[in-house]
């Protein structure tokens, strides 16, 4: 993997904290995990805006 740099305001980063605590893993990967969900959830939405489904692409 690459390491990444990302910066957060306070209350964000007080925010993904909380999160990681609660489910007992770490704040990289709740933020990992979040952008990784967001990326699949853009992605269908470009494929929905384009006319593409997902079953015809590569």
């Amino acid at each position: 993997m690459i390491p990444m740099t990302v910066l957060l305001d306070e209350k964000t980063a007080e925010f993904y904290a909380r999160i990681a605590a609660h489910v007992g893993r770490t704040v990289e990967t709740v933020l990992s995990d979040s952008l990784f969900k967001l990326a699949g959830e853009l992605s269908l939405e470009a494929l929905a805006a384009a006319n593409v489904r997902p079953d015809d692409c590569p």
